[in-house]
């Protein structure tokens, strides 16, 4: 034979799995994953409020503010996070009262969600984001 083959190589099949190819790939497929898995969980950077909404116009409204230090003030005037608790339980007699929330960009979302989470308790939806215009 020219080439040293022999017939009976040619007949018998082959018995083994190239399981190279097989590696590679999955090797690739795990240095995608370990490449955008923390790209995925990465939180996303805000800044806000600076938005135009319309302007809604409700009958005396409660005005609920947070600097950035994170003092509450109930309608302009410094109220402590007891007693605001106190009044949003006593203002949920009127289940629709309107409500706006004034946040300084700097306060915590802590003390916004306090806010959110005391008016839920009371029963009170009918809230509302204030922002300034772009």
């Amino acid at each position: 034979m020219a080439f040293g083959f022999d017939r009976e190589d040619f007949q018998a099949p082959m018995a083994e799995i190239n399981t190279t190819p097989l590696v590679d790939v999955m090797l690739v497929l795990l240095v995608i994953f370990l490449v955008t898995a923390p790209m995925l969980t990465q939180a996303v950077k805000l800044q806000l409020p600076n938005e135009t909404a319309t302007v809604i116009q409700d009958d005396k409204p409660i005005t609920i503010s947070i600097n950035a230090s994170g003092q509450y003030y109930w309608d302009e005037k410094p109220i402590s996070p007891e007693t605001l608790d106190q009044r949003l339980q006593a203002a949920a007699t009127n289940p629709k009262q309107p409500i706006h929330l004034r946040a300084d960009k700097q306060a915590t979302y802590e003390k916004l969600s306090h806010i959110l989470a005391t008016a839920q308790r009371a029963g009170l939806s009918n809230i509302g984001f204030i922002t300034q215009p772009k």
